[in-house]
């Protein structure tokens, strides 16, 4: 046997051995342990990269809510009882989930409404639910759990011809705009609201109510933006919200504007009817919107948005920041952005008050028109929800990691580790 002994030339190549092994481990990310089958649709192209998560599905096409791992394995489906999806489900720290039904008779039926929000419990046994829906109004899209246990959720609200008239909306329709609701499930009493209707600017006629320039009052909205017309005379369409609990704001998801809104929840009822009050003094006006700013004819700044959905705030290091998908319905091509919120939120007239983009992700496949979002991985990767087609993985980088694509309408994907608390009051058994 020859006796080997490590020289000069043998060291260099250690060492790069031992960094190449290195770059395989993220401190941040679970050893990965994923043993990839082959299925229909599931796609891996960085199988050491892909993150050992958890991803809550909302399929409202077959009125499924159901916890998947990413070899497309469902450990945990919901009994839905028959009832039928209007869009927001989500799984809260207690093993409940927070949920968006439909009606039975709703008289408002714009795509996504809902009616009815409830809280289930884990074998789908309905624990709590409030009814929202008549004549003119209807719970719609989206709903998020409060820090106090109370529930935000948004609404339709209608107004007739002779109403949007008085107020110089320039379509000669009824008028169908957006409102966001508070109620305390504990009483199920309406506790805070508010509503676009009492925030309009419209340049279409003097003679009429809110005359003004938007330009000049970027805190306002300008009702005949109507970037989309319709018959229906909804002009607004939002479809997500979220909370930022540190400094008591709302940020709301303006399809049809495509933008996001930043509206102060720190506000009585009453003054977020008005244009003062709250931690910011403007009432219910807006704080601060981005994402297209010629929806008030600013000239500076660079629209990001094309429609959008899931206004996502980050926690931990990327706190501040914000995750957007932008469903760029005109290039047929989607975008997932991550944004960073300027903390003074400017806004001001011929002025460029965008956020700063931090990372975004497109490809020439990704595109869904309506629907779909993102989430942040605690390793960096984020998950994207293709509404029409499945989900992906992509890294920090922007390398495609892994892919599902199947028959579906998926609302939205949300990532859970296995360790969450959430996913352990389910009481499931995972490796």
């Amino acid at each position: 046997m020859k006796n080997f002994t490590i020289n000069n030339i043998w060291v260099p190549l250690l060492i790069i051995l031992i960094s190449l092994a290195s770059c395989n481990r993220d401190n941040k990310a679970p050893l990965n342990t994923i043993s990839f089958p082959i299925k229909e649709g599931l796609e891996v192209f960085k199988s050491n990269k892909v993150y050992d998560g958890l991803i809550l599905v909302n399929d409202a096409s077959a009125n499924r809510v159901y916890l998947m791992d990413k070899t497309t394995n469902i450990l945990h489906e919901w009994d839905l009882n028959g009832k039928r999806l209007g869009n927001d489900a989500f799984l809260l720290n207690d093993g409940r989930l927070l949920a968006m039904f439909e009606s039975e008779n709703p008289k408002l039926t714009l795509g996504g409404f809902g009616g009815i929000i409830s809280l289930l419990d884990k074998n789908g046994t309905v624990e709590w639910s409030y009814e929202y829906s008549n004549e003119n109004q209807i719970a719609h899209h989206d709903a998020e759990m409060l820090p106090n246990g109370n529930i935000l959720f948004l609404s339709w609200e209608k107004k007739s011809i002779e109403q949007a008239n008085q107020i110089g909306f320039s379509a000669g329709t009824e008028i169908i705009y957006d409102a966001i609701i508070e109620i305390n499930p504990e009483t199920n009493e309406i506790v805070w609201e508010w509503h676009m209707w009492d925030h309009l600017i419209q340049d279409y006629d003097q003679t009429k109510e809110n005359f003004g320039d938007v330009l000049a009052n970027p805190r306002l909205i300008d009702i005949n933006y109507l970037e989309v017309e319709n018959s229906t005379g909804d002009v607004s369409h939002a479809n997500g919200i979220d909370y930022d609990s540190d400094n008591d704001l709302i940020y709301l998801s303006v399809n049809y504007y495509s933008e996001v809104w930043v509206i102060d929840h720190s506000t009585t009822a009453l003054q977020a009817r008005t244009n003062i009050g709250g931690n910011k003094n403007v009432g219910g006006n807006l704080v601060y919107r981005f994402g297209n700013p010629s929806a008030y004819k600013n000239e500076k700044g660079i629209r990001l948005f094309d429609r959008n959905h899931h206004p996502n705030l980050l926690s931990g290091e990327k706190k501040g920041n914000i995750l957007v998908y932008s469903n760029g319905l005109n290039a047929e091509q989607s975008t997932v952005y991550e944004l960073e919120i300027p903390n003074n939120m400017p806004l001001a007239s011929s002025q460029n008050n965008e956020p700063k983009i931090i990372w975004n992700f497109t490809d020439t496949e990704l595109f869904s028109g309506r629907v779909s979002g993102a989430d942040l991985l605690p390793n960096g990767n984020r998950i994207i929800t293709e509404g029409d087609f499945g989900f992906w993985e992509v890294s920090e980088s922007g390398e495609i990691l892994w892919r599902y694509t199947t028959t579906g309408f998926f609302w939205r994907g949300y990532h859970y580790n296995k360790t969450d608390i959430a996913i352990k009051n389910l009481d499931l058994k995972i490796d």
